[in-house]
């Protein structure tokens, strides 16, 4: 369900796509964006929509709310929010205005976005240069009306530098650096450690945090889980034994921390689509020559 009141001036833009399957397909794609010059009664409220949405103050402030979250937004601020979830949106008491960007957008993308621009499942505003964020706005109302495959992928890549400018900016808060800095030592523990039998109560016992914190954090951080990342750390080394060495492949399952041979030969061909000894000789495979005669 939506209600609003659209005290915008008339300036004010609203633009709106239906993306055919290959836009839904790409991991950054946009279904509605605008530039709303809100005035002071200017206010939104909806209980669901199959997207996120992210805004870009320029001038006044906006009051979001989400749960039990009130957040400002004022002039050089932006915020990612999830519209799966109720929410409401208006210009910000005592200010008489909230002129603003935004754009509904969605896609695998943005989802592994947001768990750096959402951190703990919180509203996490940031402030974004004016220089860095107008330009993107305007390529993407530049590029929305062509509808070409050119112009769909420029609007993919836009959303994408939107994002990232966001999430620089969040990580580099104080916290977000001590955080930061400690799962970056975790990660190096593993790739010093990736040939032992290591455990998540292992990887606990080298930080001060809660479990789901500590997985919420890697997560963040990362991009993966701590075993996904002890096994790709695993399965690289391995890589380098099988292509560098003639050791046997039980030798390297066993270097790389692994006990049983098959459950090694497993992983890697789930991982690579190649078994290790098809690995092995493919990349010893000498190259063509190409050279003129």
């Amino acid at each position: 369900m939506l209600t609003y009141n659209m005290d915008v001036e008339e300036r004010s833009v609203w633009l709106r796509a239906t993306p055919n399957s290959s836009v839904l397909a790409q991991p950054f794609y946009a279904t509605e964006a605008g530039l709303f010059y809100g005035q002071s009664h200017f206010a939104t409220a909806r209980t669901d929509k199959e997207s996120y949405i992210l805004f870009y103050t320029l001038a006044g402030a906006g009051l979001i709310e989400q749960n039990d979250q009130h957040i400002s937004l004022p002039e050089g601020t932006a915020l990612l929010l999830d519209c799966r979830t109720p929410q409401s949106y208006c210009t910000a008491p005592g200010y008489d205005c909230w002129e603003h960007y935004w754009v509904h957008l969605d896609g695998v993308g943005v989802k592994a976005m947001a768990e750096i621009l959402q951190p703990q499942g919180r509203l996490s505003p940031a402030r974004v240069s004016r220089m860095e964020m107008l330009p993107l706005f305007e390529k993407l109302f530049a590029e929305w009306e062509k509808g070409t495959t050119a112009s769909q992928l420029e609007i993919g890549l836009t959303l994408h530098k939107m994002t990232a400018a966001l999430a620089r900016q969040l990580l580099a808060g104080d916290e977000s650096r001590s955080n930061r800095s400690m799962i970056e030592q975790i990660a190096d523990y593993i790739r010093a450690h990736y040939a032992e039998p290591l455990t998540l109560d292992t990887l606990l016992e080298q930080t001060p945090i809660s479990k789901s914190w500590f997985l919420r954090l890697f997560r963040q951080y990362m991009g993966t889980t701590p075993y996904n990342f002890l096994l790709s750390t695993r399965m690289t080394r391995a890589k380098e034994l099988l292509v560098l060495t003639d050791f046997p492949i039980g030798e390297i399952a066993r270097q790389v921390g692994f006990e049983d041979e098959s459950n090694f030969s497993t992983r890697f061909s789930s991982m690579t689509g190649q078994s290790p000894q098809q690995y092995r000789k493919n990349a010893l495979k000498p190259m063509p020559n190409t050279s003129e005669t």
